[in-house]
């Protein structure tokens, strides 16, 4: 590709969406910074021509340099020695060329040396980069990292903090141990405070650290003695310079090898409080989870972009009985079904973006004064919605990622069992998605209340009522008959008044959710541009319906008797 961004024309389209514009007058404050920095935008289309241009640097880059070393990167990976991490050549000259076109830092104030962008063009360059690298996308989309110290830091951590991260300092979140992987609420690392010093100290081992030897970590520890749940965590800033982690080892991973995974030894390491004690878990860790969560997503549509690629650059030059074997049935199956699930999802990740743009916007805009009460209604209402969708958009977008990543090595043939074909790469690198930042099934656990309360369904309903063109309206019956089996389906399960059964249906009823959620958007997408996405509507369609009638089928034939079967 000569260019990440300007290549694929539904970026773009996903750029210029209509909620942008109350995304940005709400992002810049009636674009207030205008008349100090020179690089604020003046208006709405001056911020979208800001946005465009920055995507198309990210692009560049991404196609001229990370998508060059991506490969190098994949079979040198980083090194380990004397308690620090080195990462591969390729990492380093890719950081070097994100840094020089000041793409770090991107979503911060420009008081901090940020560039001020939503949360939504920041994302789309976190799939850009993705598509390249994922495990390099790992490493500079840590910088998200720096919300949470945005929000629930104080004044004098974001002055010393900040504009590090928007000068090119890296990022991790140390979150999981040993003995505490999902399980956030048994972290035991030993927060202390040390009176002498007038700091904090920590002590104990954390293991699967994306990014381990970081510039800067957000760490989960335990700081109230005596207690063993989510009450006594807090969290914490530990800057790399004042030394006090060494790390033990890097993992040795299926794939994301350019990312390092690492074991980290805390040995009396100075640490401060980032914002209040015992809410380390309860509040911090959501935030910056739900962040992270949404940066999986991209990075997963991303991925599901470059098997496309792959599979259909394959499918156009391979030839096979006289023929490309694109024109066989078998094959353009597979890639249109690729190409439909890449645009379903990528719907949904910038959907669910942009609910997230809102809300976060008004809560920072809160922090300066109160809102009024239709501001308040509006912050309460998106943030609801960024809060029942980011669990679909990262569960399904990551599950998506690996089913195209199969599809992709089959349509290779025996071609994508072989080293030398990137679909390999993008196949390894995919099956951790489903994985980290939560498994699907804790996807599906923080998504089902909103199958319960009936919230994914007000939604679907809603878009009932969004104008279609002529050419979507049978597609807007179809998936108004999908809504209805879905609404019985929940019926029937909530009607049982039986949490074992509500459990083991839980998958089934958030899939058939978000099927209909993605066919309802691009529905939407396809009445505004059919060129785009009409012909991914239609495939999409008969996809999701074969998948909900299935769902459909076996929640509301199963026999609650049944229930031993399926226990060990």
């Amino acid at each position: 590709m000569d260019n990440f961004y300007t290549d694929i024309p539904e970026l773009r389209f996903h750029l210029n969406n209509p909620m942008m514009e109350r995304i940005c007058e709400l992002k810049e404050r009636d674009y207030r910074d205008k008349d100090q920095y020179d690089y604020a935008p003046q208006d709405y289309a001056d911020a979208l021509d800001s946005y465009d241009k920055v995507l198309e640097i990210t692009g560049e880059i991404t196609a001229d340099v990370i998508a060059q070393n991506a490969e190098g990167v994949d079979q040198e990976g980083p090194h380990c020695a004397n308690g620090r991490v080195e990462y591969a050549s390729g990492t380093k000259q890719n950081l070097n060329a994100m840094v020089k076109a000041g793409l770090n830092g991107m979503t911060m104030p420009r008081r901090f040396g940020g560039l001020n962008f939503p949360i939504t063009p920041y994302t789309m360059c976190a799939e850009i980069v993705a598509a390249a690298d994922a495990g390099f996308g790992n490493i500079w989309s840590l910088q998200d990292c720096i919300e949470t110290l945005y929000e629930f830091g104080n004044e004098d951590q974001h002055s010393r903090f900040i504009p590090r991260i928007c000068a090119g300092e890296t990022m991790s979140m140390d979150l999981t141990e040993p003995d505490a992987g999902s399980d956030l609420q048994s972290v035991m690392l030993k927060a202390t405070f040390d009176e002498a010093n007038n700091c904090w100290r920590l002590n104990g081992v954390k293991r699967f650290i994306t990014n381990g030897d970081a510039d800067l970590h957000l760490v989960l520890a335990r700081s109230e003695e005596g207690t063993r749940d989510g009450r006594g965590l807090s969290m914490f800033i530990y800057d790399k310079r004042d030394g006090g982690v060494n790390v033990r080892r890097i993992e040795n991973k299926l794939g994301i090898h350019g990312s390092p995974t690492c074991e980290l030894v805390y040995k009396n390491a100075r640490a401060e409080l980032c914002g209040d004690r015992k809410l380390g878990l309860i509040k911090y860790v959501m935030a910056l989870m739900n962040g992270a969560r949404l940066g999986i997503a991209a990075q997963s549509v991303g991925l599901s972009q470059a098997t496309y690629n792959e599979a259909l650059a394959y499918a156009q030059d391979r030839k096979q009985f006289g023929k490309a074997i694109i024109e066989f049935p078998a094959v353009y199956d597979m890639l249109s079904t690729i190409k439909a699930k890449l645009d379903a999802g990528r719907a949904l990740l910038y959907q669910t973006a942009r609910y997230v743009d809102i809300y976060k916007a008004l809560d920072d805009i809160a922090r300066e004064r109160k809102l009024t009460p239709e501001e308040r209604q509006e912050q309460k209402k998106y943030a609801k919605l960024a809060d029942s969708f980011t669990p679909l958009a990262k569960g399904m977008n990551s599950e998506y990622a690996n089913q195209n990543a199969y599809d992709c090595i089959q349509i290779h043939g025996g071609s994508g069992f072989m080293m030398e074909y990137a679909c390999q790469r993008i196949y390894r690198d995919a099956r951790i998605t489903s994985i980290y930042e939560g498994t699907t099934q804790l996807q599906v656990v923080a998504a089902i209340r909103y199958v319960t309360n009936g919230s994914y369904l007000a939604t679907l309903r809603q878009f009932e009522q969004v104008p279609c063109s002529e050419e979507m309206q049978p597609l807007m019956e179809r998936v108004r008959h999908l809504t209805d089996l879905f609404e019985q389906s929940t019926n029937r399960v909530k009607e049982a008044q039986d949490q074992e059964l509500h459990d083991l249906m839980a998958r089934h009823l958030y899939e058939m959710a978000a099927d209909c959620v993605m066919a309802h958007l691009l529905i939407q997408d396809a009445t505004r541009a059919p060129q785009l996405f009409a012909r991914s509507a239609r495939v999409y369609v008969n996809y999701a319906a074969a998948e909900v009638e299935k769902h459909a089928t076996f929640v509301l034939n199963f026999d609650a008797g049944s229930l031993s079967d399926y226990r060990k």
